[in-house]
């Protein structure tokens, strides 16, 4: 009876023993090297034009990459003009060093070195596949063969290299492709076979580039083998031991911070992940989350919406709305209690600074949307899921309005309704004209026409002399009080016509910073009848005349037929 095969299987655990990298911290950044203009090139249904390709390389120069892997010179005539132009036209600064690739064939080295000529200072990268699977299925290889030709491979590096004077310009790169579908004892016998022959020849530097190059293996994992490949190689000192995780099963960001953990020191991958398949390692996530702990990457994405731009229309692909921290998305809260919690957070800085020690501790958000060039104001988006906070952090931060907070849950309760209304997104400006529509300058049944104040005799109170309409009627009234709303109130009960109610709160504020500032007057009144308080606002250039309508909104507000 034939023995049942299952479809998959769990990835045979590493052989490591008293593991370190869990218990390690990340305390500084990696050597970065984009392969944008290589592996997420090379994945896009139409390649980028030259233009593209030198506004993309400037891109990532400005960013702070010091490596960038631009191509495949010996696979690609594009790759190949491309590296000609930047090496004749002397469009590398002097701090940075391009990166090419090349399969370890005598007429593909030949090539690659040509390609490089006259550069001051490159890395050349050479890969061989390692994996039994590679080898058996696909190349009909045994293990010394793979061995072979990896050795082979740098020696026709070393050979092309001494025969242009080039040595001493050019760093070396092996990558054994597959490392983590491969024997790992047998990658290193490799590795040091690799590292011996380049030594024998060049004392420039030595980088060994150990590739999840398809996901098969959980984060951890990978981990695993680097901590246990860096104890076992014997040239782990003088060798820069690097990493390249592809995203096939959505780990790749994680697999990279763990290898980083065990010991890796420089990172391969491409802004927002561009790659073959589902991608390589995203760049721009995981520096962006080394720089939320406090370490300092080197890379600057200030700029990040003319990033995300450069990549789109070099690309042709869209920068996902929620991408962790370039997608529109990205500092957007719709949920009202989320909203309430964020605009707390940044109205108590100072209060979370003395706390934690730190100066940016914010609820729901990670980091400080003026670290990659975003403004708060963008932050906060109003739908039928936000709540009072929402719509009153857009009254305060994007129109200067503070009402008081009591008056909070009925702006949001109004706000929610016209989103209900709605059934979609409504813009900071709907927000205000609904909030002034609802509260300001309501002047039916009760309506002002003219006030005038003095003070009393003995300058402890206030006279107001106050026309007003009520349902078209007209009164002319004159009363007495310890101020000028006071006095109003005073003059509107001597009618006998209005309910009964009572002054709760009154504030005011000035809406801009010039000497036009508008003032802003918000009241509340308790109706008697059922002890409801009511909110009303007023708008006006005199203080004294915007309490006043503030008054007459409330009460208007709170009239019942």
């Amino acid at each position: 009876m034939k023995k049942e095969i299952k479809k998959y299987s769990y990835p045979s655990r590493i052989p490591i023993k008293n593991r370190h990298w869990p218990d390690n911290i990340i305390t500084k950044s990696p050597t970065w090297c984009s392969v944008d203009l290589r592996d997420g090139n090379q994945a896009l249904p139409i390649p980028m034009t030259p233009e593209r390709k030198i506004s993309y390389f400037k891109m990532l120069c400005s960013i702070g990459f010091k490596e960038i892997e631009i191509g495949f010179p010996s696979a690609s005539q594009d790759d190949y003009d491309f590296t000609r132009l930047l090496i004749e036209k002397k469009k590398i600064p002097d701090d940075i060093r391009i990166s090419v690739l090349t399969q370890a064939r005598e007429h593909l080295v030949a090539k690659t070195v040509q390609a490089l000529k006259g550069v001051k200072e490159a890395i050349l990268h050479c890969y061989v596949a390692a994996s039994d699977l590679h080898a058996q299925l696909v190349f009909n290889k045994k293990r010394e063969e793979v061995m072979e030709m990896s050795v082979k491979g740098t020696e026709l590096v070393i050979k092309y290299l001494e025969a242009e004077n080039m040595l001493k310009n050019i760093s070396y790169e092996f990558s054994p492709e597959e490392f983590t579908d491969s024997d790992l004892d047998f990658v290193i016998s490799l590795s040091e076979a690799v590292y011996e022959t380049w030594r024998s020849k060049s004392k420039k530097q030595f980088i060994l580039n150990l590739p999840a190059t398809v996901e098969r293996r959980p984060p951890y994992q990978y981990a695993d083998m680097i901590e246990y490949f860096i104890s076992k190689y014997k040239y782990s000192k003088d060798t820069i031991i690097s990493v390249h995780a592809h995203n096939d099963q959505g780990c790749a960001v994680a697999a990279t911070e763990m290898a980083l953990l065990a010991g890796a020191q420089r990172v391969e991958g491409t802004l927002f992940g561009h790659g073959e398949r589902t991608g390589n390692v995203d760049i721009v996530t995981l520096s962006l989350n080394l720089h939320s702990r406090g370490i300092n990457t080197g890379l600057n994405f200030k700029n990040m919406n003319s990033i995300v731009k450069v990549v789109e229309e070099s690309s042709g692909i869209p920068v996902h709305p929620r991408h962790p921290y370039a997608g529109s998305l990205v500092f957007t809260a719709f949920s009202g209690s989320h909203q309430d919690a964020i605009r707390k957070g940044l109205a108590q800085k100072e209060k979370a600074r003395e706390i934690f020690g730190i100066s940016w501790k914010i609820p729901y958000l990670h980091i400080d949307p003026a670290d990659i060039g975003r403004k708060y104001e963008k932050i906060i988006r109003i739908n039928s899921q936000s709540g009072k906070g929402g719509a009153v952090f857009v009254l305060e931060n994007d129109f200067g309005y503070r009402p008081p907070k009591e008056m909070h849950p009925e702006i949001g309760n109004v706000i929610q309704k016209l989103a209900d209304k709605k059934k979609t997104e409504i813009s900071a400006e709907e927000v205000e004209a609904e909030f002034k529509k609802t509260f300001f300058n309501i002047d039916y049944p009760l309506k002002l026409i003219s006030f005038h104040s003095s003070s009393s005799f003995d300058q402890k109170n206030v006279i107001a002399n106050v026309k007003f309409s009520l349902k078209n009627e007209l009164f002319s009234e004159k009363a007495e009080g310890n101020g000028p709303v006071s006095a109003v109130v005073h003059a509107l009960k001597q009618i006998g016509k209005i309910y009964e109610f009572s002054i709760e709160d009154f504030s005011e504020q000035a809406l801009g910073r010039t000497a036009e500032a508008t003032a802003i007057a918000y009241v509340s009144v308790r109706r008697s009848s059922d002890n409801k308080i009511i909110f009303g606002a007023g708008e006006h250039s005199n203080i004294e005349y915007a309490a006043i309508l503030a008054l007459f909104s409330a009460v208007n507000r709170g009239w019942k037929e």
